[in-house]
């Protein structure tokens, strides 16, 4: 019998800063939606093992999509045209998540994204609290200087490779082989310029420095880095989730790509967090009979500092 996995893709059409795209995303579960946020120069394939996840797809609606110039989701008309080098600007990327939601008639998603994708999460924090319920902020903080380099976009060397050979070293030496090598695959494949373009708002447009504080607390940020990680270090991310009020951070033994290089390393990770989503938002939870036992998925251990004026930091080194 032909075993297939349980995700289903499909385009939508997103209208953003006066261009639609036509956007390529995967889909699986039901519950309380969940929008995820591949890292920079790669797609949503790094989530597909959350996508198959039967404990996650029963109790989220996790969907996955690939930004604009990524994966299956096309440059928009006339790319070729452009004068100027591709840059992922602040602006367009936080307009584009909330109208891609808008797309789907999403009512208050949580959003989870890692790199890029986690510190994006910052800025949806200051402009869009409203519109969704909670935000995990993989490998984010507050400013990530130095890797807006030219050689990652040159006439003379082989852009994949050189890409997929750059990050390797972000990822966990205690990470499998196997997926290791599958997320340099991904990011050997990102189109021309894709990577150092997402790399401009990565280093040089998100420069949170002087804003995370006024971050309201409305909306709970989790903060989660690996050990490993040396472009977003667990020392960058604490001081981030210092000035960020209602917010979490958790410190693990991983690298810069939790979801796609150790995927049971990040289940055990993940879980309490998305345990305290759903208590929080029980109404929304999937239908499905398979639920999370309590002591599932835990870690222990760790330093707890609540407060009504701080934020809560719990750091666990799994």
């Amino acid at each position: 019998m032909n075993k297939h996995d349980p995700i289903v893709g499909r385009y939508v059409y997103v209208t953003c800063q006066g261009k639609t795209y036509r956007t390529y995303y995967e889909e699986n579960g039901e519950g309380i939606p969940m929008v995820c946020l591949h890292t920079a120069g790669s797609d949503g394939r790094m989530y597909r093992h959350q996508l198959c996840d039967p404990d996650i797809s029963a109790n989220f609606r996790t969907i996955v999509f690939d930004v604009p110039r990524h994966g299956k989701s096309l440059p928009p008309a006339g790319w070729h045209l452009e004068e100027d080098e591709y840059k992922l600007t602040t602006s367009f990327y936080a307009e584009f998540i909330v109208e891609f939601c808008r797309a789907l008639e999403l009512q208050k998603p949580v959003i989870m994204g890692q790199s890029m994708g986690g510190n994006i999460c910052l800025e949806l924090a200051l402009r869009y609290e409203n519109e969704f319920s909670a935000l995990i902020a993989m490998e984010a903080c507050d400013y990530s200087p130095g890797w807006w380099i030219d050689p990652l976009h040159h006439p003379e060397i082989h852009g994949g490779e050189a890409v997929a050979t750059s990050v390797f070293g972000l990822m966990s030496p205690e990470s499998p082989d196997e997926y290791r090598w599958e997320t340099w695959w991904y990011y050997a494949q990102g189109g021309p310029g894709i990577f150092k373009g997402d790399l401009y708002y990565y280093s040089v447009d998100s420069d949170y420095r002087d804003k995370v504080h006024k971050i309201s607390g409305k909306l709970p940020i989790y903060f989660l880095t690996g050990e490993y990680d040396f472009a977003c270090t667990p020392e960058m991310t604490m001081r981030t989730a210092e000035k960020v009020k209602n917010s979490e951070c958790i410190i693990f033994g991983g690298g810069h790509f939790p979801t796609s290089e150790d995927p049971d390393k990040f289940k055990e990770v993940i879980t309490p967090v998305l345990k305290k989503i759903l208590q929080n938002d029980p109404e929304r939870r999937g239908g499905a009979t398979q639920n999370w036992s309590p002591g599932q998925g835990s870690a222990g251990g760790g330093l707890t500092r609540p407060s009504d004026d701080t934020p809560q930091r719990r750091v666990i080194d799994l």
